[in-house]
């Protein structure tokens, strides 16, 4: 029976398959982090008509916390599938909070240095200021880093790679 992955790469017109299947990793990082992406910023508009009303860089940083959890899991299980549970992750936290810190600096930067925010600006410059900065350039700077940082430090080997003298089970079939 086909994985999953399997039978969405089947739907998928042949001349794009080998791209996809070459860049898999990356491939599969993208999508999680598309879904988490949607997920933070469903959670950050929500917290801040809400509990954190005023607080955009509280509401921001809750978000993108509960949206690494589930990050973590999704790559764990699909994008990276590697050994070492532990430390890995240990080192996804670390990498986590690091991450946070980076998509919050230019929601921090544009409320604070900046100040667009009221009273200096108007309420719909500050909404698409925060939005800007906070989910589109705050994020994309936190995935790059975090692309960079899980590949290099945290998921680093990978049960799909066996070594050479250990053969693969259905291997000659």
């Amino acid at each position: 029976m086909p994985s999953p992955t399997q039978r969405v790469l089947s739907r998928v017109p042949l001349r794009f398959r080998p791209f996809l299947v070459r860049y898999r990793r990356p491939v599969k990082f993208l999508l999680v982090g598309g879904t988490c992406f949607l997920l933070t910023m469903g959670l950050n508009y929500g917290l801040r008509q809400t509990v954190f009303a005023g607080k955009p860089v509280v509401a921001l940083t809750v978000a993108t916390v509960v949206a690494t959890v589930v990050s973590y899991v999704l790559n764990r299980q699909w994008s990276f599938r590697a050994y070492g549970r532990q430390r890995e992750a240990a080192l996804y936290l670390l990498v986590s909070g690091l991450a946070v810190l980076v998509n919050d600096a230019p929601l921090v930067v544009s409320r604070y240095l900046l100040e667009l925010r009221e009273p200096h600006v108007t309420a719909s410059v500050e909404e698409t200021a925060d939005f800007v900065s906070g989910m589109i350039v705050g994020t994309f700077l936190a995935m790059l880093f975090r692309y960079w940082a899980m590949k290099r430090w945290v998921f680093t080997r990978r049960a799909d790679l066996l070594p050479a003298d250990r053969p693969r089970s259905g291997a000659g079939r």
